[in-house]
């Protein structure tokens, strides 16, 4: 938790790290306490890194450990998941701007994450 949030914190995606990264804390993820989660969460939401896998694992957590939860941590993981849907309006707005390329890009990210849309 602590490698992704510092990689996030300073801005700094390394994709091969965040995969890594993403297959050992969903094998761990039982041992994580609520702050380790939203921090996890918060710093693959911060660089834009989809890992349909751990956020799947991750929500699940977060429900069962939702009573442990301080507020802070609620929060952090509310905003990683509205990130999403707050990018996928500012990417509608601009949605001219874009090549088929972005728009590729764009769908497949969505597609990877698991995540729909907002309507």
């Amino acid at each position: 938790a602590n490698t992704v949030w510092a990689y996030a914190k300073l801005g700094h995606s390394c994709p091969e790290l965040f995969d890594a990264i993403s297959l050992k804390v969903t094998e761990k993820l039982d041992t994580f306490n609520s702050q380790e989660i939203a921090n996890t969460l918060w710093a693959y939401a911060r660089v834009g890194h989809s890992s349909t896998k751990l956020f799947d694992a991750i929500l699940d957590e977060a429900i069962e450990k939702h009573d442990a939860s301080s507020s802070q941590e609620i929060a952090n993981t509310v905003w990683s998941y509205l990130l999403f849907d707050a990018i996928s309006y500012e990417a509608i707005e601009k949605l001219d701007a874009f090549n088929s390329q972005n728009i590729a890009n764009t769908v497949w990210a969505y597609a990877n994450l698991g995540h729909e849309a907002p309507d």
